[in-house]
């Protein structure tokens, strides 16, 4: 299944699993885009940003990630996030549902582990960061 069967392209989708995150809000800005955030600090965004009103999702990613995904089609580096390691993934690219959930997954674990240890406490995140696979 590529993304363009994925219902995280569209609002409803997106908005229910982001909202499935510890300590995510949701918030409607910049010409209408669904913004989702853990502490305060966005972890993805969807939006017609760039894409002539067709959904893309847009997502902070690992340095890696950031590296390879825009190899592949319909994925690119995110408009006005690119330089904070964001891609922005459109429709037709080729990740299943399951990859493209893992990616807004460890989107959200990235900026939560930027969060303070007081702000990942209060929003129930320790466990998750500690599950986290360790850089040597």
């Amino acid at each position: 299944m590529t993304v363009t069967d994925d219902d995280l392209m569209d609002r409803t989708g997106f908005e229910a699993f982001v909202l499935s995150l510890p300590g995510v809000t949701l918030v409607h800005q910049w010409g209408n885009a669904s913004v989702a955030k853990v502490g305060g600090k966005i972890f993805a965004i969807l939006s017609g940003w760039g894409t002539d009103g067709a959904p893309g999702l847009s997502l902070k990613c690992s340095d890696m990630a950031f590296a390879m995904l825009p190899e592949l089609a319909q994925i690119r580096p995110a408009p006005y996030l690119a330089r904070a390691k964001w891609v922005q993934v459109l429709p037709g690219a080729p990740l299943t549902h399951n990859e493209i959930k893992a990616y807004v997954r460890e989107a959200h674990r990235l900026v939560a582990a930027r969060l303070t240890r007081k702000q990942r406490t209060e929003l129930g995140l320790e466990a998750l960061i500690a599950a986290a696979p360790k850089r040597p």
